[in-house]
This record gives C-alpha cells, structure tokens and sequence, in this order.
C-alpha cells in the first residue's frame, strides 16, 4: 500500500495551500487557499486534477476538507470550492478558525471587489453557506470522519487556532503541519504535538535556511526603529494582516508606551482589527500561558494606547503608528497609506514577517535601496522613507523544522510552502541528519510513498504456553561493588538472584491458502521433520601476567593477589557495568559468552601465539553462541589488553 500526495498548492512556492493525501483509499484535502500574489487563474489550486475519472464529482472524490488556519493562503479559496464548484462533504476546523475566518474571509472580499472592482470569486452569501458546513474539532479530540479514518489536531501556534493535524487509516499515519512556530511569543504558545508511529509528515518550509536570533534581540531592534522615527516626527506603517501578528506586536508596543510614557498615538485600521480583538479576548485558552496568567488581573487584549484610525487622519500632521491590512501590503487600506507616506523621508514602512512574490511587500524586501515601487501598469511610486524588514513571523525557523522532524521521525518527510533552493537546501540536510527520505515536489506534482501494514497472525498453542510459562533461573553471583574491604568473607559472598527470563520465541509461517502463523522452535522442528543445530564459537588465548611487587605482597586482601579468574571478573565487572556477570569456580559467563583458565599445553582453539609472543601468560579459553558475537569481540578485545597478577 501507498500514501500518495498530490501538491495542488504551496509546492516550492509560498501560497495557496493544498495538498490533496491518498490514504488506503480515503482522500483529504488539508488547506484550500489562494494566492496573495495573483489575480488570475493562478490564485487558485487547479482544482480539476482532483477527481480521478470523469465519474467523480468533488464531494465523491473527497472524504473530508481540513483546514489548518485562517490565514487567506490557506482558507481564501474554501468558499469558491464548496459553494461555486460544488464541493458538498464534511469540512474540520479548530472553534477559533471557524470563528475567525469568516472576518478573513469578507474582509478579503470587500477589498477585492467593492474597493478595487474585481470580478467577484465568491459573495457574502458563500462565505456564510460554506461555514455551515464546517465541524468544529477542539485539540486532542479523536474524530472518527467515517468507520475508516480518524483525525486529530494538536496545537501549532503560528495564529489562534492554528493546528497540526494528524490522520490515520488502518494502519498507515501522517501528518500535516499546516504553518506552526517551535517557538513560544507573548499572545501565543510553542507547537505541541503527542510522539507518534508515522509513515509521513508535510512540513512547512517557510524558513527552510534561516536561524533566528533571539525574540528578545529582535523586540529592541523593532521599539528602537519605530521609537526613533515618532521622536524625529514620522510616521509608522506596520502592514499586518488583522489577527496574529497585530495583536503580538500591539501587545509588544502597548507595554513600551506605558514604560516610556509616550503619548503618540496608536491605530488600528479599519474595525476588522477591533472584532478581531473580541475574539482574542473570548478564546483566551487558545493563548500563550503567560497571556492566561495574566488574565485575572487584567486582559492583556485590552489595549490602553491603541485606538481605531479614521481615513481623514492620513495626511493630519504629527507622529503617529498605525497598523494597516492586509499584510505584504498586497491591497486594500495598507496600499493606500503606502502610497500617501512612502514619498516622506521621515516616515518609516516596517515588514514584519514574510511577503510572498508578487506583492509590494516583497518589492521593497527584494530591493537593497529600492527608489520606486510598481504597484501595476499604470501606477508607480517613489519610495524616499525608511524601509525596516524584522522577522517577526510566526513561522518556525530550520532549527524548529528540524526539531519536529527528529522528535516526531516519520519514514518519510514532505516540505511545502518554501522557496525551492531553500527547501532543496533543507531537504538534504533532513536526509543527511536523519537518514529518512524527503521529497519537496513542485504545484500539481504526485509523490507516492510506501505505508505501513501490519499482517495479523494467528498463534499455535504451543507458543503461547511459552509466553505464560515462568522461566525461572536461580543464578549464583558474586558483589560486583567494591571488594577491597577488610573483611574477606565479604569478598566472596556469594549472593543469590532470581530471573524470569519469558521470551517469546517463535517462527511466522505461512503458506497458499493458510493464514499467518507463529509457531513455537520445538513444534516446527516436529511437524518438518527438520534437524537443529547450535553453531558454537570457542577460542583460546594468552592474557598477560606479572609478578607483584613486595608491598602488594605485604597487603594480603589486595585485589591483585585473588585468583586470574577473579581479578578477571572484577576488571570485566567494571568495563562491563551494565552486563550481567555470573561468577563460578570453573568460569565467568556473561550471556552465552563463557570463559574459564585453560590449563592444557596443546588446546584445540589456542590461537597461534606468533614470533613476539615472549612474555609470561596465563590461557583462557571462551566459548559463544553466533548470537552473542558482538558482545564476544568487546569482551576478547578488552581481556587481550589487561594485566594480572602472579598468584
């Protein structure tokens, strides 16, 4: 069997989200977004490549849709797919993304049509109708989507109610990261996913070759740049999208205010912003620990110095800082600030996370001293103020990816939602450090991976009495603490333990027409008629010897004056601390590996002593089954080492 990924979006490329997963015949759909960079046919995912055969309609095709978040470029092309091609199946969010991505959604919808007059894609009527569709699953929750296919979500960070989604059918399991951040910030917690058994994992690859410095560096850099442009008397554009990192960097800004008792004003545009903040106040379970903490006292969405910006205060003279959407500024209001104060030397434009091709956010990032912006054929805009670029993205970096990846350490490892070098670059240290396979497939590429099946087999009665039967051994041993004491008696107590050793032993069978079978050594031997046998190595060699000098001779407990094959236990007994050691008159044995002193002249196993064999010796022969030849190499390597005493 197969898991089979067709990219449908977000293969090398960062937008439009959609990878459509094949598991054991089930088919889900995690993200359906749109592209900020396009408005034309690209903005969506082709769509088409999804039914497999002239038949299937999209609901047939599809066992269930799973969104991760709200961002547009993940959800922007839900309701197009659902209320326009048609799509009529189950579809399963977080409660905050649910009740989230329908202000996304209008919001987008609003620019795009009533302010700029595109065609529209999809009506206020679609947005309301696709999101009665939607099943709201809180984290952990196990949801069996049919008898076949179960789902869960797990906290990602990155925005409120972001997750991870793991998904499982029979045997095979993976899962699907969506955007996540490894790293805790002030209104959100750090990604938290269960150790799971899985055959693959879609990551994103935002930051595939980035390492961020610390947050704390990062917050400075940013106070400092928006604190020296209001005191020179500039203006401040932060372009972000209304929910994530508004609320971070408005908490971020609120603080230093009240610190720095600055009385220049804060805005948010528009009133997506300002309902996006009553939700944040509502879904505080969703939040960081610290946020929850803090809520008893005070809710820290209750911003002291942030009030809402009117269109009549875009050229009012005097400082001001203003968050504007949508992010990347890839339309809307922020384009329209942008246009009025980015010919002012003083005024500062800051970037605060990730801007996708296509977008002015990405120009002005892409240029070192960019001097003119194209905003479309006809428009173009000299840009004289300051341009700050900070990484407050609520992405993981490569270190956080790599982190998933090894704590999670599936058998195969997919990146989406990258630039191509970086993932490529990513894609083989993956390999390289973990010795898993990674794929980093482009848009509408399929990638087949093997799964997981296990085979159920029946067990013969003999096998499973040897797996209830007791196997006591009573061992006789030796104390392996330390034995030079005073009392002699001590040194060679013998002390008595007891062990169970149950192993279960035994042979898969099968044949035409049979069942899988485990049956017992002894009743297979039995009904074959087949012979056993018991492959034994032995060797004998010398370990040299010493006499000892006269104040160890003096000294009648000293370890050096105890027989060659005592000393020997004690010298293994510390090399060897974690084996267990049993001790007799005649020998040592450790596993199958035995060894005793061996006192004929013309011994069978006695390896060829050589020409520089001119010292005096003492033989041991040893013995091992095949089983145990590692552990026989170590204990022989270490014996041709040592040096014992003269008795």
């Amino acid at each position: 069997m197969a898991i089979e990924c067709l990219v449908l979006g977000a293969g090398q490329e960062v937008g439009k989200s959609c990878v459509v997963v094949t598991i054991n015949g089930k088919r889900i759909m995690f993200d359906c977004g749109m592209h900020m960079g396009y408005l034309d046919d690209r903005r969506y995912p082709d769509f088409s490549l999804i039914p497999r055969n002239a038949a299937e309609d999209f609901t047939s095709s599809l066992s269930c849709i799973i969104i991760t978040h709200f961002h547009l470029d993940h959800i922007g092309a839900l309701p197009y797919f659902t209320e326009v091609c048609g799509y009529k199946g189950p579809i399963y969010m977080t409660y905050p993304t649910k009740a989230l991505a329908p202000l996304m959604l209008e919001d987008y919808r609003k620019v795009m049509v009533d302010r700029r007059g595109e065609e529209e894609q999809f009506s206020s009527k679609d947005i309301v109708e696709c999101m009665k569709r939607v099943t709201a699953v809180d984290l952990k929750q196990t949801v069996q989507v049919d008898k076949d296919l179960q789902i869960r979500a797990y906290y990602a960070g990155h925005v409120l109610g972001a997750a991870m989604f793991y998904a499982k059918v029979g045997d095979a399991a993976m899962v699907y990261t969506g955007d996540y951040n490894m790293t805790a910030d002030r209104h959100l917690g750090a990604a938290q996913i269960d150790r799971l058994h899985l055959d693959l994992v879609i990551t994103e690859s935002t930051y595939a070759t980035t390492l961020r410095e610390s947050k704390y560096v990062r917050e400075r850099e940013f106070l400092k740049a928006v604190h020296n442009c209001v005191a020179c008397g500039g203006k401040v554009l932060i372009p972000s999208f209304a929910l994530g990192r508004a609320q971070e960097l408005c908490m971020l800004l609120d603080d230093y205010w009240e610190r720095m008792n600055l009385k220049i004003p804060i805005y948010f545009s528009a009133g997506l912003t300002i309902q996006a903040n009553v939700y944040y106040k509502t879904l505080i379970n969703w939040t960081s620990q610290k946020v929850k903490d803090s809520y008893a006292t005070r809710n820290p969405f209750n911003f002291r110095n942030v009030c809402k910006f009117e269109r009549s205060l875009i050229n009012a003279p005097g400082p001001c800082v203003l968050f504007a959407t949508p992010g990347m500024i890839s339309g809307g209001f922020s384009l329209e600030v942008f246009k009025q104060w980015a010919p002012d030397e003083v005024n500062l434009i800051t970037l605060p996370g990730y801007c996708v091709a296509g977008t002015v956010g990405h120009r002005l990032m892409s240029a070192k001293t960019p001097t003119q912006v194209n905003i479309d054929q006809n428009t173009q805009i000299d840009v004289r103020c300051q341009i700050h670029q900070l990484s407050f993205s609520p992405h993981t970096d490569a270190k956080g990816i790599m982190d998933l990846i090894k704590f999670l350490s599936p058998k195969h490892v997919i990146l989406v939602h990258g630039e191509k070098p970086k993932m490529e670059s990513l894609k083989g240290k993956i390999e390289s450090d973990f010795d898993m396979q990674c794929h980093v497939p482009a848009n509408n590429e399929t990638v087949s991976i093997p799964s997981t099946h296990y085979v159920k087999a029946d067990a013969s009665s003999a096998f499973l009495k040897s797996t209830w039967s007791p196997n006591f051994k009573f061992v006789t041993e030796r104390s392996r603490g330390n034995l030079i004491t005073d009392d002699m008696d001590m040194i060679s107590k013998p002390v008595l333990r007891v062990r169970d050793d149950r192993v279960a032993e035994g042979i898969l069978t099968t044949g035409k027409h049979q069942n899988p079978k485990i049956v017992h050594l002894k009743e297979l031997v039995h009904t074959s008629g087949l012979e056993t046998h018991d492959v034994q190595f032995a060797l004998c060699f010398p370990v040299r010897i010493t006499k000892m000098d006269e104040q160890q001779q003096l000294n009648p407990v000293s370890q050096e004056s105890l027989p060659f094959l005592h000393q020997l236990f004690l010298k293994l007994s510390n090399n060897f601390s974690e084996a267990t050691i049993q001790e007799s008159d005649q020998n040592l044995q450790i596993e199958s590996f035995i060894v005793s002193v061996c006192s004929k002249e013309k011994c069978p196993h006695r390896m060829n002593d050589g020409p520089d064999y001119t010292y005096e010796a003492v033989h041991f022969c040893c013995t091992w089954s095949g089983a145990d030849e590692k552990l026989a190499r170590n204990v022989i390597s270490f014996m041709k080492n040592l040096v014992l005493n003269k008795c």
